[in-house]
């Protein structure tokens, strides 16, 4: 949680609380993956600086959250998390990556250099705290 609040700017609301991602983990079609500060995948020894949890459905498998701890940023440790969902999600039967978020995200070059292409679009699908608008863009990587 602490990761969460720390990489997720308030001013967009996108943060999890802890219920959430509690629950999303109860389920048991969702998956989580760690990076540590050495940029290693974490194992609880070493301070956490990134996360991934996503969701497994038919054939495809959601990113529901990815984030880095902005003293680990530019380190390649997002990329880190997205080649362990990536397996992961293949090696459970995935065919097809998804995930969405805010236009204007600055993680849109991570995702695009990973190979995620915008499929579509949702307008005015997120609200900021202030009450703005802001479309989310859904990419898919197959």
């Amino acid at each position: 949680m602490a990761v969460m609040h720390a990489a997720f700017d308030p001013q967009f609301g996108e943060a999890w609380n802890r219920r959430q991602v509690e629950d999303a983990l109860l389920i048991g079609n969702c998956h989580y993956g760690l990076v540590d500060s050495r940029g290693q995948p974490g194992s609880g020894d070493v301070e956490t600086a990134g996360f991934f949890l996503a969701r497994t459905g038919f054939e495809e498998e959601e990113l529901l959250l990815l984030a880095v701890d902005p003293r680990y940023r530019q380190r390649g440790f997002g990329r880190t998390l997205l080649n362990e969902f990536a397996e992961a999600a293949f090696a459970r039967g995935a065919r097809r990556l998804l995930l969405e978020m805010r236009r204007g995200n600055p993680a849109e070059l991570l995702y695009r250099n990973f190979g995620f292409l915008p499929i579509g679009q949702r307008p005015n699908y997120y609200r900021t705290p202030s009450g703005d608008r802001i479309d989310a863009i859904t990419f898919a990587k197959i």
